[in-house]
């Protein structure tokens, strides 16, 4: 069964803008594909015209010889997004070769290359693969969405930390601001990045070359996408650039997308769900599409057992209705409601579940693969470091919140402590986590421990603080 199929508007303009002698800026539009290009060339001489032209060619014969591909495709799962990452990914890098070899047959050309962003729509999902500075933005309910990352030295500094963004025009580094760090036809092989994700009703898409971007924020670009007339979307933004100096070729794609928006309200909760997910806090619009292809929303039914304590590591849930508890041992540890994180300590280090989780009330679950997410961070490095931070971070949170309930649950009692030592050491699989010590003994051993946490010695009258202490030191021996 096909997804119903959604309305489709578009329309491009490219200029050669105020500065420049000629345009080296290519677009393609393909309506019977729903596939569209833009393309940044460089090299001098022409041959930067040549590269662009040839890359958004090569690129749309590809994807069209697949075109029986594209249309036996009906409601999606992972194969058939595998398949079509897979085709636009093959297509970026024979449009690669063919400017290379080019250039390699014509001495002049020797060192052209391009920019590409190309977006391919089919049924209800998007697909994009981009290399270079050139970039597509999604407008979505009035908020404006970067769906790439630029391939540029100035990026990688300021993503590596060495400078910030404010200051990069007056940085050592300012002469680089367009030194890119990967670009089609300048080498034969090139590294593509792929995005694919769900398109609503209502979306709408900007691809743009850097003379325009330069110029924009936000706030115009929701704006003009807006419009109600699309013929007069890209004039509009070249207008823009032109008046505001025009130092670049100027090429504007916009595509709008129509339809039953029915399903609009309910991915946007599940988006906004998950941005207010401690783990997920700092992930780009971008990152957070690759966490939903890997997600489905399932119901889930009082009394259902998600995880149970021992048996192997399961996926992870966020709540997005209802309720459900936590348990180790037969211990409650606590009850959740909507917005919370389920099984999110199983994601490393261990090959079976440490809690058990049950359905407390009926509701909605977002059930997050962990094994697919494992993949996905195998893959994505930076995407890895995000989460892996915020993992850290919150089990630091709350052995902290479990100490303080502690200490407060027992009173102050300076004659009965335990040290938990949390150092990178291995501990012995025998030893007790604790020992029983007096004042000066527990000095002395935090003087020689500096990473050794005093906390008021355990008892039998507070089995949810221990079940739940214990769980996050577990955590935290594994991932030393």
């Amino acid at each position: 069964m096909r997804s119903m199929a959604m309305e489709i508007k578009h329309w491009a303009a490219t200029d050669v803008g105020r500065k420049r002698s000629h345009n080296e800026d290519n677009f393609l539009i393909d309506k019977n594909l729903n596939l569209f290009i833009v393309a940044d060339g460089m090299g001098g001489h022409a041959s930067g015209e040549v590269a662009s032209a040839l890359a958004v060619h090569t690129i749309r014969d590809v994807v069209s010889r697949e075109r029986d591909l594209l249309t036996r495709i009906g409601d999606f799962d992972a194969t058939a997004q595998m398949e079509l990452c897979t085709l636009l990914e093959y297509a970026v890098h024979s449009a690669s070769e063919r400017i290379y070899f080019k250039a390699q047959q014509e001495p002049e050309k020797r060192g052209m290359g391009t920019t590409v962003v190309a977006l391919l729509i089919i049924g209800q999902r998007g697909f994009i693969a981009y290399v270079g500075d050139s970039r597509i933005y999604l407008s979505r309910n009035g908020v404006v969405y970067p769906l790439t990352e630029d391939h540029s030295l100035m990026n990688e500094l300021i993503r590596s930390g060495k400078v910030r963004a404010d200051e990069f025009a007056v940085s050592p580094y300012a002469s680089f601001k367009n030194a890119m760090t990967r670009a089609v036809g300048v080498y034969e092989h090139v590294e593509v990045d792929i995005l694919d994700f769900e398109i609503l009703p209502g979306d709408a898409f900007l691809l743009c070359s850097d003379g325009l971007y330069d110029y924009l924020d936000d706030a115009e670009i929701a704006s003009n996408l807006a419009l109600s007339n699309i013929e007069d979307i890209p004039g509009r933004f070249i207008d823009l650039a032109n008046s505001r100096g025009g130092k670049d070729n100027v090429t504007a794609l916009a595509v709008q997308v129509r339809g039953d928006a029915t399903r609009v309200a309910q991915l946007q909760f599940t988006v906004e769900t998950l941005r207010r997910v401690k783990l997920f806090e700092g992930l780009t619009y971008q990152q957070l599409c690759k966490l939903m292809n890997i997600s489905r929303v399932q119901a889930c039914h009082k009394g259902e057992v998600l995880v149970r304590e021992g048996e192997e590591a399961g996926d992870m849930f966020v709540v997005l209705d209802g309720r459900a508890t936590l348990s180790r041992g037969g211990h409650h540890l606590v009850t959740v409601n909507a917005g919370f994180l389920l099984g999110e300590t199983d994601l490393v280090g261990t090959d079976s579940a440490r809690i058990t989780i049950t359905v407390e009330a009926n509701g909605k679950l977002l059930r997050i693969g962990r094994r697919e997410l494992q993949e996905l961070m195998r893959r994505d490095h930076a995407l890895a470091s995000r989460l892996l931070w915020s993992l850290a971070t919150e089990l630091g949170r709350r052995l902290e919140d479990s100490q303080s309930q502690l200490a407060h649950a027992i009173g102050d009692n300076s004659e009965r402590t335990m040290v938990v030592d949390v150092s990178e050491t291995e501990p012995d699989a025998d030893a007790d986590v604790g020992v029983d010590v007096d004042t000066d003994e527990t000095e002395s051993f935090v003087e020689t421990n500096p990473r050794g946490l005093v906390i008021p010695k355990l008892t039998k009258a507070e089995p949810e603080l221990v079940e739940e202490i214990e769980e996050i030191e577990d955590v935290m021996d594994d991932g030393s």
